[in-house]
């Protein structure tokens, strides 16, 4: 492969190419999966297709619908292929050759993460399956899928996305193998690789495709990644050597303070500039007068400002990781090199990457740049049916049976008017996957979404949620662009929220009641994760989603309570909660509400000891909280908090080989991961004998008995070591019980009301538990994300549960 590298293009608005000339044909109800639809539609060929491992759902919170949809809108035919058979190429051959190009993704989770719990066992649904039937994919999709898709069209090029190839785009360690595996660009063998939300990336794709360019040729688009031959140097290109850690940097000369003014400083190159605050530069003295000074004075030595070159330009700049050969035997340069990947995430400054694998250098460009608002308007007003396609449809025509998807049952009422996340968290792929730069949609794009949705059937007057990835951030930034720009830290509100960082909720606060004043709207709950450390800047936004918007009870993430574990999360302390606590109990007496908050908790996270586990315990204890669903940590490919679990160092403190580099305490072996999950079901039997034997070890038996300041009693019930959690009993409290995470739900058929709160609406996003395929409150993830239709994923597990997803997982 010939490739010649020049530097990312200038971004193009997505609504600023001419459109193809298939665009006659005007959008397709759905976009076909077969050829009888083709045939309707009047094409004989599809442009492209996208393979998708989730079942179509024609919505914008799913990846294959956004992706084909925007792709449409520029005039393309789309087909996709929605959970092929995958050991069979006739299932890749079903809508024929594609004109341009397939466009593959996993699906809007990550395969493996979609398989198995956070302990590696098997799950037995899949949330984005008609009937959430288990088994409608392989493990690692993308490369089975491109595999098949260069067996049924060998000429074909193949751009693989998603959240699965976006997270996966340099050599990542994989917790399934437990071992560092290589870029999925390697493996796969496609012709490019989209990362993050790809919209921009697969437009240009397109249109330079349907110009008949080479895809080799397309090494300038930004958010992309392409192999080409191992110690390629392009023109004009500088490379930073960042392949190793603790090696001295550039030692440059000194300047020679007694060499003429004319000649000083010849041989300084990028030195420090150091000056001798004593010393005042003065007017040049003419030449007489200067050789009576000299013999009249001492020799002063005036230090001489030599120019420093201005750094080479950062378009033209490429920083060379350690290769996936050293980060898989060494983990010290793992942690280094997930050290420099985040290090060059914002749009504004980042350079490209590259990495070797064997004779191979993936060439990573720099993320792309984010949507403006009518772009955002664009994308999300494209015409999606808002349903599945009508081939999961049972023998009455409807969705909602035995053929039920239910994650699109889960966002079916729900809007997502913001992307992206500023918060960093170590252990959640938001960032790394949308960028922390907040893209917004606007205020009348959101009410025509709405306005839309009350026609569609089974609309009740409940708006499930208004959100993103996190409930709050709509609209939020930086308050000036230039610092935005050249900013390089890696969270907005860690340690603390930044001073540049506006947290005006105003706008949302409007769209707020811009929305429940519509006719037909009962209800606007919010079911995506509240970032409360941001929401007790506002006070008018706290009162207004107290008063109105929460469903019984609102959930967050605390994560933990020690200082400790949430340094290696990068989360805000207990007192932030403390306060929004205060807050969320006041507003909710004043509204006349008796609402519960619900705090959700993680697990065996690096960083976390024995001990903080216990007092986590206690803190639950004292403040009469039961967790039902523990989210056990899953290590993630490319998460930060991934590399400090496989490298046993912190990335965020900078990589050393010596007693400088920060060493974390990970929770590895069944035992221990057990026992902190223990920790957070302290209320369960069946965990009482390890949390004994634990707390004896520990020096803390004084916690083992039958007062109220013990977390362990003596006695052992009988137990048959399962687990029924209160929802499945009765999720309506009376007075004095402890909270469990499903308190303001209505009890069940049957059952004796309690004197718990009303639930708003049952089915609700925010008036049910973490349903399967969701984080607690969230939406699985739009689409914008990926390339060829994966969306935002966000893997965050509890023991058994499903894994959160990222548009509107839970908040970390």
């Amino acid at each position: 492969m010939s490739h010649a590298l020049t530097p990312p293009r200038p971004a193009r608005a997505l609504t600023g190419y001419k459109p193809f000339w298939a665009k006659r044909f005007g959008p397709a109800p759905f976009l076909p999966t077969t050829r009888r639809e083709m045939e309707a539609l009047g094409w004989d060929s599809c442009d492209i297709v996208i393979v998708t491992g989730d079942a179509y759902v024609d919505h914008p919170s799913f990846g294959m619908a956004v992706i084909g949809r925007v792709l449409e809108a520029q005039g393309f035919r789309v087909g996709i292929i929605p959970q092929p058979e995958w050991n069979a190429v006739e299932s890749f051959q079903a809508l024929g050759r594609p004109n341009l190009f397939f466009g593959i993704a996993a699906g809007n989770m990550d395969s493996m993460i979609n398989h198995y719990t956070a302990d590696r066992r098997i799950r037995s649904d899949d949330a984005y399956t008609a009937g959430a039937a288990a088994g409608k994919r392989p493990d690692r999709a993308t490369l089975v899928y491109t595999q098949r898709c260069q067996q049924a069209y060998k000429d074909v090029p193949v751009v693989i996305g998603g959240i699965e190839a976006s997270l996966r785009r340099v050599a990542h360690y994989d917790y399934w193998q437990d071992k560092v595996r290589r870029s999925i660009l390697a493996d796969s063998k496609a012709d490019l690789l989209v990362y993050g939300n790809a919209e921009r990336a697969i437009v240009e794709i397109a249109h330079r495709l349907a110009r008949r360019e080479p895809i080799e040729t397309m090494t300038d688009i930004r958010g992309t990644a392409f192999l080409v031959r191992g110690g390629f140097a392009p023109q004009g290109f500088i490379e930073i050597d960042s392949s190793e850690v603790d090696l001295p940097g550039r030692v440059d000369a000194l300047p020679n303070p007694y060499e003429p003014p004319d000649h000083a400083g010849g041989n300084a190159i990028e030195g420090p500039e150091v000056a001798d605050p004593t010393v005042i530069d003065a007017e040049p003295a003419a030449p007489a007068a200067a050789a009576a000074a000299v013999s009249e004075q001492p020799i002063a030595i005036v230090p001489r400002r030599a120019a420093r070159p201005a750094p080479p330009p950062r378009d033209r700049t490429v920083i060379r990781m350690p290769s996936y050969e050293q980060v898989k035997a060494d983990p010290v340069l793992y942690a280094h090199a997930s050290r420099v990947l985040h290090l060059e995430t914002n749009p504004g400054n980042a350079r490209a990457l590259v990495q070797r694998h064997g004779e191979r250098d993936v060439w990573i460009n720099p993320p792309p740049l984010p949507l403006g608002m009518p772009e955002m308007d664009h994308v999300f007003d494209l015409p999606y049916a808002r349903s599945p396609h009508p081939r999961y449809a049972d023998e009455f025509g409807r969705h909602d049976g035995a053929t039920k998807i239910p994650a699109w049952e889960m966002i079916r009422f729900s809007v997502n008017i913001m992307r992206g996340c500023f918060g960093g968290c170590t252990f959640c792929s938001i960032t790394e996957h949308e960028g922390r730069i907040i893209q917004s949609r606007s205020a009348d794009s959101i009410v025509r979404e709405v306005e839309q949705m009350r026609t569609m059937p089974g609309f009740t007057g409940v708006v499930s949620d208004l959100g993103g990835p996190t409930a709050n951030m709509y609209r939020l930034g930086c308050k000036s662009p230039e610092i935005e720009a050249a900013c390089r830290k890696p969270s907005c509100v860690y340690p603390d929220i930044c001073q540049n960082l506006r947290t005006d909720h105003g706008p949302l606060v409007k769209i707020y009641r811009r929305v429940r004043a519509l006719p037909g709207i009962k209800k606007v709950l919010i079911g995506s994760g509240l970032r409360y450390d941001l929401a007790v800047k506002s006070l008018e936004y706290t009162r207004e989603l107290v008063s109105h918007h929460v469903g019984g009870y609102l959930k967050i993430a605390p994560e933990h309570t020690e200082r400790g574990p949430l340094s290696k999360m990068m989360k805000p302390g207990i007192g932030s909660y403390d306060r929004f606590k205060q807050l969320f109990d006041q507003f909710s007496a004043e509204a006349g509400k008796k609402q519960y908050l619900i705090p959700y908790f993680i697990a065996a996270h690096p960083g976390t000891t024995d001990e903080d586990m216990m007092n986590l315990a206690l803190w639950l204890k004292q403040n009469g909280f039961k967790a039902d669903q523990v989210q056990t940590f899953y290590p993630s490919p490319m998460a930060t908090a991934t590399a400090m679990y496989h490298s046993g160092l912190n990335p965020l403190k900078g990589v050393h080989r010596d007693e400088r580099g920060e060493r974390v305490d990970v929770v590895r072996g069944e035992r221990r991961r057990r026992l902190h999950k223990a920790f957070l079901r302290w209320h369960d039997p069946n965990n009482w004998p390890l949390l004994r034997e634990a707390l004896k070890e520990m020096g803390r038996a004084d916690l083992i008995g039958n007062g109220k300041h013990h977390l362990i009693p003596t006695y052992q019930p009988a137990t048959d070591g399962s687990y029924q959690s209160a929802r499945r009993k009765n999720s309506t409290p009376s007075k004095g019980t402890v909270l469990t995470q499903h308190t303001g739900l209505p009890p069940r058929a049957g059952l004796p009301c309690g004197r718990g709160p009303s639930a708003g609406v049952a089915g609700g996003a925010a008036a049910r538990g973490a349903a399967p395929g969701r984080g607690a409150g969230g939406r699985p993830a739009s689409s914008a994300s990926a390339s060829a239709g994966s969306a935002r994923v966000r893997p965050a597990v509890g023991g058994g549960g499903k894994p959160g997803s990222v548009a509107k997982g839970r908040k970390r």
